[in-house]
């Protein structure tokens, strides 16, 4: 059996760099975690990728096709859709044939996949289903690691924004699901105080706090109870 985390979330959440320290957590430990970069728009990052998407195809040849003439946007949609049309490419450097950076036996892989800040990849479109899909037919066993900047979790209406985005992933995923909070060590002293008041939050206090004292939060009240109310049924059934 084999092992591999889907690392996703908004851009500039630190995917790439949750992968970097996970992996010198794990050779601090003496065991071996590898990573794949399934990002075509990445430029930098401080791991050796087991295997590089980029070498299939990269964000800038669907943008400067003379045909395509994908934006940014489009452009990583149809670089995930051609992985996923190109899988032989992606088995054979998961499973065929040897690597110098692979140690150990096959069987005792696990695997970071840095996967591209564009959100909605995950939130609706199927190409992060299908990948899940392709792995575990190759005898992976995935969670998904979402991973979201520890600002949305100081303030009432991030705090939504944030959940929201994480219970999308979760539905559309349908995947074992872990939130990681990134960038903790910024935050100042009162916000992470804050940060405290968030983790375990009261959600309809919460919620109470956010449609008072203005027009905006007066005029949509119901529909701010009504997301206040489905993201605790979530935590609820989770926690039971």
């Amino acid at each position: 059996m084999r092992f591999a985390q889907i690392v996703v979330g908004p851009a500039g959440s630190g995917k790439s760099t949750y992968c970097s320290y996970m992996q010198q957590h794990a050779m601090d430990g003496k065991r071996n975690i590898q990573v794949v970069n399934l990002d075509p728009a990445a430029e930098h990052f401080n791991y050796t990728p087991l295997t590089d998407i980029r070498e299939l195809i990269h964000l800038d040849d669907a943008m400067e096709d003379e045909e395509l003439h994908y934006g940014p946007n489009g452009g990583l949609i149809f670089c995930l859709e051609f992985l996923i049309e190109n899988q032989d490419w992606l088995k054979e450097q998961l499973c065929g044939g040897e690597d110098e950076l692979m140690l150990g036996e096959p069987d005792d892989d696990y695997i970071l996949f840095d996967m591209p800040g564009q959100i909605e990849l995950f939130t609706h479109l199927k190409m992060g289903k299908q990948l899940v899909e392709l792995l575990e037919s190759w005898n992976f066993r995935t969670c998904v690691v979402f991973c979201l900047d520890s600002q949305f979790m100081v303030d009432g209406a991030k705090f939504i924004s944030g959940t929201m985005a994480a219970l999308s992933v979760m539905a559309n995923m349908e995947q074992p699901h872990v939130n990681v909070l990134t960038k903790v060590d910024l935050l100042s002293a009162e916000a992470r105080k804050q940060l405290e008041l968030y983790l375990e939050p009261d959600t309809h206090n919460l919620m109470g706090e956010l449609t008072i004292g203005t027009g905006f939060g007066e005029k949509y009240r119901k529909l701010t109870e009504a997301i206040g109310s489905l993201i605790e049924d979530f935590r609820q059934r989770f926690e039971y």
